[in-house]
């Protein structure tokens, strides 16, 4: 952890000043040589994503294909340094307000059309300003303009300092989307939206509702040579059993974290000819939490919130509904990133201490009925809305659980029709990016699950989300991250459960599978089968 931290805080004193990868590129080149060209990988999507768009879209499904279909101008190591993608190298001034990106040469849409600045431009500045939410809030806040400098090269003016800001490129959070087709359309229903148009490696084939997703491989790539494979699917499994026994039989080659129950992980490992890593989550550090809508009764009352808290055993999800996948959580931060903070308020397991906190809010909770708005995440999902169903009834709540598809839960979180909900979100990298949009006030905009949806509201926490993301001072921002740590832990704006610990199986035959802070959300141009 002390060399990924260093690594950000260079970034931080503005020495990051020009990347170029000369090297890197040469060594990755000479490792292409070795590799086998054409086979198909075959994977599952867990749950079936609504869209492929990830500018449209930031649930965990869709980000995993769209990543194959999309492209950021940058990707990033497991150290969290960024490296070339889309942008060849780039520069940032000294004052850190002016970045300047150098795009790739060759690069071209799927349907031929040539990739340039316009789109970049177009990406950043319109699309994305409106219907990416967690990208939104950034843009509007930081950014003073954008141009095309000339059609290879884009200029981009912050209007204050915002380290961060070079960690927001990556495919999920800031894709490069086709300006000649979406151009002066309505966005979200453009119907280049059911057959996306992207610059990666693969190209949308067909989608079977309920069975398949199959990417091809894009002939006109720019990276020559790649990609490997001749092929992707992505098979629709709503049992997680069959999940298993379809990895077992070889049907699919690769299991993501959460694609089986984690009662399953141990047995499939020990298959031979079986890879494990729990690396490629370095840039998200997924965090599991409890979201309580806070615009009503019950849970606009903190002791209420303090008092679910204290009715939950993180340990006892942690150790038996998730077999030991992770860690309670102690602080919305997580432990695994900057700026964490362990000297927290601890809520300890208490049902005396959940049931004083009912009695001294003064609120009936019986009078008001709750409901579980549950994921479509998989068994153990399931088994976490059961158990705090019975914990908090043990308190007086009347609870009960509501089924949701992918698309439902999405839609009806980002329109706050909830009571209750189990979610988890990234941390992208710095807490700025990834932790402060869930409980700004700015962000409570409706139209993605992952803003301040619980409705959280806190002027003294916005102001030092503020000073703590534009300061360049590393030691002044953990001051500032740690007092509102305590406040966001004291308020219960969110109810923090755990750490989640996502493992990757896979098959021995297959190379380079999981190279970069992103993992399986990369585009896989650099992947391959070894023949037997």
């Amino acid at each position: 952890m002390k060399r990924i931290t260093a690594s950000v805080q260079s970034r931080i004193r503005g020495s990051l000043v020009s990347m170029a990868f000369v090297a890197a590129a040469g060594l990755m080149a000479g490792a292409a040589l070795a590799q086998t060209s054409g086979g198909t990988l075959s994977g599952i999507v867990q749950p079936e994503p609504p869209i492929l768009v990830s500018a449209l879209n930031s649930q965990a499904p869709t980000q995993y294909i769209a990543g194959k279909i999309y492209q950021g101008l940058l990707t990033y190591g497991p150290d969290l340094k960024p490296r070339p993608e889309l942008a060849k190298s780039w520069k940032i001034s000294p004052d850190g307000l002016t970045y300047t990106f150098e795009l790739q040469q060759g690069v071209k849409w799927h349907d031929g059309k040539p990739f340039t600045s316009a789109d970049v431009v177009f990406s950043i500045d319109k699309m994305l300003r409106e219907v990416h939410v967690r990208t939104r809030a950034v843009i509007n806040k930081y950014m003073a303009s954008i141009r095309a400098v000339n059609d290879s090269t884009v200029e981009i003016k912050l209007k204050e300092p915002f380290p961060p800001f070079i960690s927001m490129f990556e495919t999920g959070t800031m894709p490069m989307m086709p300006k000649h087709i979406y151009d002066g359309t309505d966005y979200r229903n453009n119907p280049a939206n059911q057959k996306p148009v992207g610059t990666g490696p693969f190209v949308f084939k067909e989608w079977k509702k309920g069975a398949y997703i199959k990417l091809a491989k894009n002939p006109n790539y720019w990276k020559k040579g790649q990609p490997y494979l001749d092929e992707l699917v992505f098979y629709v499994i709503p049992d997680s059993a069959s999940r298993a026994v379809a990895f077992e039989k070889g049907d699919v080659q690769v299991l993501r974290g959460g694609d089986v129950d984690n009662v399953d992980v141990k047995r499939l490992r020990a298959l031979p000819n079986v890879e494990y890593t729990t690396k490629g989550w370095e840039m998200f550090a997924p965090m599991a939490s409890l979201l309580l809508n806070q615009r009503k009764p019950p849970f606009n009352n903190v002791q209420v919130r303090q008092a679910v808290m204290h009715a939950l055993n993180r340990k006892l999800i942690v150790d038996n509904i998730f077999f030991g996948m992770g860690k309670p959580a102690v602080s919305p931060f997580s432990s695994s990133t900057l700026f964490f903070d362990k000297n927290m308020p601890t809520f300890d397991f208490s049902i005396k201490k959940a049931r004083d906190e009912i009695k001294a809010s003064g609120v009936d909770v019986g009078k008001y009925p709750v409901k579980i708005l549950s994921t479509s995440y998989g068994a153990n999902w399931d088994r976490l809305d059961e158990y705090i169903k019975q914990m908090l009834e043990q308190l007086g709540f009347k609870v009960s659980i509501d089924s949701a598809d992918a698309g439902t839960w999405s839609a009806r979180v980002g329109n706050w029709d909830f009571d209750m909900t189990v979610t988890y979100t990234y941390q992208y990298g710095d807490p700025a990016l990834g932790v402060e949009r869930l409980y700004v006030t700015r962000n409570m905009v409706k139209g993605t699950p992952f803003a301040n949806v619980q409705g959280y509201s806190n002027p003294t926490a916005d102001d030092l989300w503020a000073k703590a993301g534009a300061t360049m001072d590393g030691a002044e921002r953990q001051k500032l991250y740690s007092e509102l740590q305590k406040i966001l832990v004291n308020d219960v704006a969110n109810a923090n459960l755990f750490e989640i610990e996502f493992p990757t199986l896979y098959r021995k035959n297959v190379k380079n599978l999981v190279t970069t802070a992103i993992g399986l959300n990369e585009s896989f141009d650099n992947v391959s089968i070894e023949k037997n």
